[in-house]
C-alpha cells in the first residue's frame, strides 16, 4: 500500500493511506470508490442489475455502464487525447447522448461487469503512464474549451466525485434488492 517515490507510479491502494503522499491518497480514495462500487454491484443477475428505485430510471446495470464511460473518457480520451475505446468509438453520442443508460438493459450481467472491469484496468494504466510522465501536475491532452489543460490532479479529484456520487445511489439500489448495506466491503472482498 505505498507509492514508490522513484517511479512516480502507485500500486493499487484499498483506501487513502493515514497519513500519505497526495498521490497514495488521491489515487486511494478513487481505488476505495471504485471497490465499494464494485461490491454493491457484485453477483446480481440481470434482475438485480435492471432494478430501480421510483421515480428514477437509474440502475446498477445503467451505473456499470456509464461508470466504464466514465473511465475512459477521463483516463484516455481527457487524459492520454486518445480515440475512445469500443464500444464507445461507435456510439453518435450528438444524437443519444444517454446511450450507455439507455443501452445497458440489453446487456448481459457478464458484459457489464466486464466492460468497467476493462476500463478499470485502462485507467489504472494510463494514469501509471501520465504519473511517470510528470506526476500529478502534468496537463491533460484534451484542453477544455477556454484553452486550459487540467492537471492529472484535477482529473483524479473529477473521477473521485463521480463515483461518489454514484456509490450513493448505488448503494440505496442494492439495498432495495437484497438489503445490502454497509460503507465497506468486507476485507476480503476482491480489488476488481
Amino acid at each position: 500500500m505505498t507509492h514508490d517515490p522513484e517511479q512516480q507510479v502507485p500500486s493499487v491502494l484499498l483506501e487513502p493511506p493515514v497519513s500519505g503522499t497526495e498521490v497514495d491518497t488521491l489515487i486511494g480514495s478513487l481505488e476505495r470508490q471504485r471497490r465499494t462500487f464494485a461490491w454493491k454491484c457484485e453477483g446480481l443477475d440481470a434482475g438485480g442489475l435492471g432494478a430501480r428505485l421510483a421515480p428514477s430510471a437509474l440502475t446498477l446495470g445503467g451505473l456499470l455502464k456509464h461508470l466504464a464511460l466514465v473511465e475512459d473518457e477521463y483516463f484516455t480520451r481527457r487524459l492520454l487525447g486518445a480515440d475512445l475505446p469500443p464500444p464507445w468509438d461507435a456510439v453518435d453520442w450528438d444524437a443519444d447522448p444517454g446511450w450507455e443508460w439507455r443501452s445497458a438493459a440489453a446487456d448481459e450481467p457478464e458484459r457489464l461487469y466486464a466492460l468497467w472491469k476493462e476500463a478499470v484496468a485502462r485507467s489504472r494504466t494510463h494514469l501509471r503512464k501520465a504519473l511517470s510522465e510528470g506526476g500529478l501536475d502534468r496537463p491533460a491532452r484534451l484542453t477544455w474549451l477556454d484553452g486550459r489543460a487540467p492537471s492529472v490532479r484535477r482529473i483524479l479529484i473529477d473521477l473521485v466525485e463521480e463515483y461518489a456520487r454514484h456509490v450513493g445511489q448505488a448503494d440505496m439500489i442494492r439495498e432495495s434488492i437484497d438489503g445490502r448495506v454497509g460503507e465497506d466491503p468486507p476485507a476480503d472482498f476482491p480489488v476488481p
